[in-house]
């Protein structure tokens, strides 16, 4: 047992537990495969009860640092903690969100094209179709907000059509500030609409198992609010 956990302190047991969790984590006391303290001499490391052990510990396996084996234990899953990266993400701008989904979904596109399987082109198929009822139901943008959750589903599906758990979990994580990417877009008069026939070509190009036609697909999808986004950039430092 390592001599780096201590005992909690007043404040809340389960943070407290968690900082000196994740602490041991990133300090490398613990490498990835290996298996934790059970809950009984974690519990007497940090002078706490089990139950408190044990919700810290849920909530690192929440976060993708452990995982959890049935009859087997705990174990390190990852010795980064996504938190932070969460935080840098959640502190970028739209320009920089897009620059991103661009990266990730490009790359996507390209693996969907050759894994897709009939259920994620019905997936990506569902949330097109519910897109653009709503479009076609609502006449002003301020009534479009359900269209954001809708155009997520559909990226969601694309990724999630690769079959690669780690860039999925890396998207899951970035979903967050995607979202709120959209829903700034919504607000802002100069961002193009959502064009429903980028994002059928999208499917199209991903169904043919072309991956060069399904990244010029996602390339053209993404190019029109990046470079909305450039000129609305461009034109707030004209007014500085």
């Amino acid at each position: 047992m390592s001599g780096g956990l201590h005992a909690a302190g007043r404040r809340s047991l389960v943070d407290a537990a968690i900082d000196q969790l994740r602490e041991q984590l990133l300090s490398g006391a613990w490498q990835v495969g290996d298996r934790i303290p059970t809950e009984h001499e974690l519990a007497e490391s940090l002078q706490v009860g089990r139950n408190t052990v044990r919700e810290a510990v849920r909530v690192l396996v929440h976060a993708g640092m452990l995982a959890s084996r049935q009859g087997e234990g705990t174990f390190v899953r990852s010795t980064t903690d996504p938190a932070s990266v969460l935080r840098g993400v959640q502190r970028s701008g739209v320009r920089d969100v897009l620059e991103v989904r661009r990266a990730l979904e490009v790359e996507a596109a390209r693996l969907a094209a050759v894994r897709h399987t009939p259920a994620d082109l019905a997936r990506m198929h569902t949330a097109l179709a519910a897109e653009a009822a709503v479009l076609a139901t609502h006449a002003e943008r301020s009534g479009r907000a359900a269209t954001v959750e809708h155009d997520l589903e559909f990226h969601t599906a694309l990724v999630e059509a690769t079959h690669n758990p780690a860039l999925i979990e890396v998207y899951g994580y970035f979903s967050a500030s995607v979202r709120e990417a959209m829903q700034a877009a919504f607000g802002d008069h100069g961002m193009p609409e959502v064009a429903v026939p980028t994002h059928a070509a999208l499917v199209d190009a991903v169904e043919s198992g072309d991956p060069d036609r399904a990244e010029a697909a996602c390339r053209a999808l993404l190019a029109e609010p990046t470079a909305a986004v450039e000129q609305l950039l461009a034109e707030n430092a004209a007014r500085k």
